[in-house]
């Protein structure tokens, strides 16, 4: 009896592998260079991309605005190339840590400190 059930389910299984086995056949093709470039800087701007959106103050901004990082992360794989370019653009425009003058004002204000505790002769040789 079990001999008999085994048997059936065997060949219900080959039936199903055979229906279910793809009908169009694998084709292969030679991919150009231009297509292998694009592919290439397509996955480099969407690592470039992805790097930024997990860094821990992106994501405590996106939380903020009410969006999932890891929705945003998924949606920007599925951006077209003209979208992920002026996004990767758009990235280049942001500064890194601040406004460049904020930057510029807090260097200053590290040199006049020390300047002023005498670890530094910046603005005595001026």
């Amino acid at each position: 009896m079990i001999f008999r059930l085994q048997r059936s389910v065997l060949k219900l299984f080959a039936v199903c592998l055979v229906v279910t086995a793809p009908l169009a056949p694998a084709r292969a093709a030679i991919v150009g260079t231009d297509a292998a470039i694009a592919m290439s800087q397509r996955a480099d701007a969407v690592a470039r991309v992805s790097s930024v959106l997990m860094r821990d103050d992106v994501q405590h901004r996106l939380e903020s605005l009410g969006v999932d990082p890891q929705q945003a992360l998924e949606r920007v794989s599925a951006l077209t190339d003209a979208e992920l370019a002026t996004l990767e653009a758009r990235l280049d425009e942001l500064p890194a840590g601040g406004s460049l003058l904020g930057v510029i004002g807090a260097v200053l204000v590290v040199l006049i400190i020390l300047e002023i505790l005498g670890v530094t002769n910046v603005f005595t040789g001026i």
